[in-house]
Parts: structure tokens; sequence; C-alpha cells
């Protein structure tokens, strides 16, 4: 399992651009949403921001203080 924490504030985009590339992603095209989705995939989660409806359960996410706030 990915080691990553669950941070209690919403992650910036300068955060989420310097995340990504950490991990190789090439975000420059990317709007936030498949920024975020691209990072969970090389993580090792499956790509859900956004789309919870307001319940997680992945407890660890590092988005999941924002995600659940989206309403798709």
């Amino acid at each position: 399992m990915p080691a990553t924490t669950v941070t209690r504030k919403n992650i910036s985009m300068p955060e989420i651009k310097i995340k990504a590339k950490s991990l190789g992603i090439d975000s420059a095209k990317m709007n936030k949403t498949e920024i975020i989705h691209a990072i969970q995939t090389a993580e090792g989660y499956t790509a859900c921001y956004g789309r919870s409806n307001g319940q997680c359960t992945n407890n660890d996410c590092c988005f999941m203080m924002d995600c659940l706030k989206i309403r798709i």
C-alpha cells in the first residue's frame, strides 16, 4: 500500500503539480481532476477523486478533504 497521509486541508494546485512531478506525471495539459486521478493511479489507488458522492472509505488519501466537498 502506498505511503500517503491524510491531509486536513485542501491541497493547492502548486502542491498537486509538485506531487505529480515527483511521480513522473506530466501535468502540463491536465486539469486538477485529471492530475489527481493520474496521481491516484500512480500510487495504486482507484482514480476516484470527485466521484465519491460525499462518502469515502479511503481514509489515507491525501485528497480526501477536498474530494468530499465536490458534488459531480
